[in-house]
C-alpha cells in the first residue's frame, strides 16, 4: 500500500478578516440589492473567521480583465508552489531526512482557478533541481475534489511503479476569479466562502527507500463517482473577462441524499463500516456541507471538528483544503492500525473517497 509521508501547506500573504469581506461586498452590492443586509448574513452564518488571499483587499474593488487575472495567477502560483514543495520535501518532522527533488519520479499538479501552458509544475521544475525525466501530470477542472483526486492518482501511479516517489501539488487562487460586477447569488456565496492556498503531499510506493519518522497513513483503496447530468451544480462559466462561479443552493441536499450510499458501498467492499472510521478527513466545502456530511453518514460534529477548524481559519481554498485537513490529522499522531476516510466533492458533480490506515 503506498503511503503519504509528508504534507505541507502554504498560506498566502494577505489575511482578510470576514468582517472586511462583508464591508467590501456591502459597498459593491448595496446599490443592486435593497435587502443587502439580509443577504450579507451568509458571511456570518458560514462560520469563517478569516481567510488568506494573494492581493491587497482594495484590488478586488476594481475591474480586471482575464489577461491580468491569469498573469497574476501564474506569477503567484509559481512562487507559492515552489515554497510548498520545498516544505513538503523537508517533512516537518515526518521524514527521517530531507528529500531531494532528484528523488521525485512524478509530479501531479492540481488546480482549477487559472490557466498556464506550459503548466505551473514545469515553471517550478526550472527553479528547483528536478531531473529532466520527471513525469508531469497536470490535472485541471476538479475544483474542490482535486486534492483528494490528486492523492488517488498518485496512489495508482505508485501501484504501477512501487519504487516511485510522487508529489501532489494542489494550488488555487480563487480570489483572482472574483467578479465585482457579477451580482448573482452564486457570486455572493462565493465571496463569503472561497480563498487562496497551496498544499503539497509526498506519496511513496511500497518499494521506495524514503522513510518516515512516525506512523503515517497508507492508502488502502480509492474510488471515484460521478452523478450523471449534474453539470450545473458547481463549476465555472467561462466568459470574456474571466471565470464566473456556479454554485447551486441544492449542494447540501445533494450531499445528504447521495454521499451516504456512496460511502457505505465503498466501505462494504473492504468489510468495514462507518464505525470503523476513526479519522474523517473531509473537505470543508462550507458549514452546510459539513452538516450534510454529518447527516448523510450519521457522524457527530466531533468527526468534523478538524475540518470545521480549517474552514474557520482558512475558508474554502478549493483543492488544497483537504490536504490542510489531512496535515492536521497527521500532526495529531493517530495510533497505528486506525482507519481514516478522505472525502471530497467537486464539479461534475463528483466525489472522491480514499480509505487510509495508519501504520
Amino acid at each position: 500500500m503506498p503511503k503519504i509521508l509528508s504534507v505541507s501547506t502554504h498560506d498566502l500573504p494577505v489575511e482578510i478578516q470576514q468582517e472586511q469581506a462583508v464591508e467590501l461586498t456591502r459597498s459593491l452590492f448595496s446599490k443592486r440589492y435593497k435587502d443587502i443586509e439580509r443577504l450579507l448574513r451568509v458571511f456570518q452564518n458560514g462560520d469563517i473567521k478569516k481567510r488568506n488571499v494573494c492581493m491587497p483587499l482594495e484590488w478586488y474593488a476594481h475591474s480586471h480583465d482575464f489577461e491580468e487575472r491569469n498573469q497574476l495567477y501564474i506569477q503567484h502560483a509559481v512562487q507559492i508552489g515552489e515554497q510548498a514543495i520545498l516544505h513538503c520535501l523537508k517533512g516537518d518532522g515526518t521524514l527521517r531526512e530531507t528529500v531531494s527533488p532528484t528523488s521525485i519520479d512524478a509530479i501531479f499538479f492540481i488546480s482549477s482557478s487559472g490557466i498556464s501552458t506550459p503548466s505551473i509544475e514545469v515553471r517550478i521544475m526550472n527553479r528547483l533541481p528536478f531531473l529532466d525525466d520527471t513525469k508531469r501530470i497536470p490535472i485541471w477542472g476538479l475544483g474542490c475534489a482535486g486534492g483528494a483526486a490528486g492523492i488517488s492518482r498518485a496512489y495508482e501511479y505508485c501501484l504501477a511503479f512501487p519504487k516511485a516517489n510522487v508529489l501532489v501539488l494542489a494550488l488555487e487562487l480563487c480570489s483572482l476569479t472574483f467578479q465585482k460586477d457579477d451580482y448573482s447569488k452564486s457570486n455572493l456565496v462565493g465571496v463569503s466562502l472561497f480563498s487562496d492556498g497551496a498544499a503539497c503531499a509526498l506519496v511513496a510506493g511500497d518499494e521506495s527507500t524514503l522513510q518516515a519518522s512516525c506512523a503515517m497513513p497508507r492508502i488502502v483503496a480509492t474510488t471515484s463517482k460521478l452523478m450523471p447530468n449534474s453539470e450545473d451544480v458547481m463549476g465555472w462559466d467561462v466568459k470574456s473577462n474571466g471565470l464566473y462561479v456556479v454554485f447551486s443552493k441544492s449542494i447540501p441536499a445533494i450531499i445528504t441524499d447521495w454521499l451516504g450510499p456512496f460511502v457505505h458501498q465503498f466501505l462494504d467492499k473492504h468489510h468495514l463500516s462507518k464505525d470503523d472510521i476513526i479519522h474523517f478527513v473531509a473537505h470543508p466545502g462550507g458549514k452546510k456541507v459539513l452538516q450534510a456530511y454529518e447527516n448523510a453518514l450519521r457522524f457527530t460534529d466531533h468527526k468534523t471538528k478538524i475540518s470545521r477548524n480549517i474552514l474557520r481559519e482558512h475558508g474554502n481554498m478549493s483543492s488544497p483544503t483537504i490536504l490542510y485537513v489531512l496535515k492536521q490529522f497527521m500532526k495529531n499522531n493517530p495510533i497505528a492500525g486506525e482507519y481514516g476516510l478522505m472525502a471530497a466533492l467537486g464539479p461534475g458533480f463528483c466525489g472522491e473517497l480514499l480509505l487510509l490506515k495508519w501504520e
